[in-house]
């Protein structure tokens, strides 16, 4: 298939740089992984945070160009560097892959004049900026009638989406892959000494409202002393959710670990005897954390979230549990079963792996993604 691919040029376009979310890395596993199978492929996305502009070369086939965020409104970082920089580049490459939601990436292309095939990357609907979604929605038609192909991440969100019912005949889908996680033993081994003889319960995620980590913390109101719930990440909520353990008396069970690194993330995934995803809104298209878990053959406790991939992505009693949305108590079953039976349990670790290896590596997202490239380029025959 490269061979195929070897003389083309390929532009990720979209969000920004360095990695703070999943769309951001699925661009940037795209970017390294196309590139190492020798196929030309750049990126262009904004600044984020204070990150210096700049064309940052990867290797012989792939260069990062960051331009500089003037200014940020409703989670859309405003470039009018990214219209110059695409109008003048544009025409070098065979496809651009536009990564969506991003109001930025879609107005540069718009007014970049460029006339080449158009992958558009369908990450996740706009639900929480209303009035974003009002303005914005005139150029989201457009992107839509201009791509060539549309892919989601799952067969169950683009199928769902509002926005693609009338172009289901040019939309597909590519699960997410990533690398496996690898588990430092020795760290992993020190770090359990800490929870001795508990089923530990891991999650991992910003702390904002739509991962539901009221009702995970809820949830140990129906469980014994014998597991521990550990979330990893920061947030707003933070301090509103370290009230509401202490205010349930809940400390013993249930413990915030703030910021942790890469090194941290795999110690406590080689530790978790289950990982959660408590999900609550549809902004949880795909969940990333999920196939990390897997990669570590950690069953996976997660939420039926209407229309979104989150349930398709954890196979209900094949990879994990899946349980109704902002249920404590459900969740709390779902942690009990899997820990009182251990046959079972097994077979979710087994399955877990497996469900990881056959959908969810990044080599797989990869050869996927190129296939696409193909068809866009031979007229989607």
């Amino acid at each position: 298939m490269a061979d195929t691919l070897e003389s083309i040029k390929i532009l990720q376009l979209g969000k920004f740089y360095p990695i703070r979310g999943g769309v951001e890395k699925v661009m940037f596993d795209l970017l390294e992984g196309i590139s190492e199978k020798e196929v030309h492929c750049d990126m262009l996305c904004a600044s984020m945070e204070q990150y210096p502009a700049g064309t940052y070369i990867l290797n012989d086939h792939a260069k990062l160009i960051v331009v500089p965020t003037r200014l940020k409104v409703s989670a859309t970082m405003v470039s009018p560097e990214m219209i110059n920089i695409l109008r003048k580049i544009a025409p070098e490459y065979d496809i651009i892959h536009i990564h969506h939601p991003d109001p930025m990436a879609a107005l540069a292309l718009s007014l970049s004049g460029y006339r080449g095939k158009v992958v558009l990357h369908w990450h996740s609907d706009i639900l929480k900026q209303k009035l974003l979604l009002k303005c914005y929605k005139p150029l989201q038609n457009w992107l839509i009638e201009r791509a060539d192909y549309i892919v989601g991440t799952t067969p169950v969100y683009v199928h769902e989406s509002p926005f693609l019912k009338k172009v289901q005949h040019k939309v597909g889908y590519v699960p997410i892959g990533v690398e496996p996680i690898h588990i430092d033993s020795l760290k992993a081994q020190q770090l359990r000494r800490q929870y001795k003889d508990k089923h530990i319960i891991f999650s991992l995620g910003r702390l904002v409202e739509y991962k539901g980590y009221e009702y995970l913390i809820r949830s140990a109101q129906f469980l014994n002393d014998q597991y521990h719930i550990l979330i990893g990440g920061k947030g707003p909520m933070m301090e509103e959710l370290q009230a509401l353990i202490n205010r349930l008396g809940l400390q013993h069970r249930v413990t915030l670990l703030g910021f942790l690194t890469d090194d941290d993330i795999a110690a406590y995934y080689g530790i978790a005897d289950t990982f959660c995803l408590s999900s609550i809104w549809k902004t949880e298209a795909f969940a990333i954390v999920q196939i990390e878990a897997m990669s570590c053959a950690v069953p996976v406790v997660s939420t039926e979230i209407p229309g979104s991939g989150v349930s398709w992505v954890n196979a209900n009693g094949y990879s994990g549990l899946t349980v109704p949305v902002a249920d404590e108590r459900s969740l709390a079953m779902a942690f009990r079963r899997i820990r009182e039976a251990p046959r079972f349990r097994e077979q979710l670790v087994r399955g877990s792996r497996t469900r990881y290896e056959h959908h969810f590596t990044r080599d797989k997202m990869i050869h996927k993604c190129m296939k696409i490239y193909i068809k866009c380029l031979l007229g989607n025959k």
